[in-house]
């Protein structure tokens, strides 16, 4: 069975955005949005189909509120743990509250 078409071994087109003579197998076609343009460029003048072109074409569900939130306050102490420091003397105390109890740590 032949085939309908010429072999594009030796075959020379033109780009049709510059105008210079290539392969016809060098010459890409140009697609924007997805659809081919049936519009011919060499390596130099080709210009891939950039991909915010494609916007809207795929679904994106990307939630950016949380369902029921909590805020938070500043006025629940005793879900907070507070750290200080002693007197400075010959020992160095740290204590520690937090909402279960108070702990006293000693370090000698």
């Amino acid at each position: 069975m032949s085939n309908r078409f010429a072999s594009t071994k030796r075959a020379i087109a033109e780009c049709d955005i510059c105008g210079f003579q290539y392969k016809l197998k060098e010459l890409r076609n140009i697609i924007r949005k997805g659809n081919d343009t049936n519009i011919k460029a060499c390596y130099e003048c080709f210009d891939g189909d950039h991909p915010q072109n494609e916007l809207g074409m795929f679904p994106v569900h990307d939630p950016q509120a949380i369902r029921d939130p909590r805020p938070d306050f500043a006025g629940y102490a005793a879900s907070r743990a507070y750290i200080y420091s002693g007197s400075l003397d010959s020992k160095l105390e740290f204590v520690m509250t937090a909402s279960l109890g108070s702990v006293t740590v000693s370090t000698s």
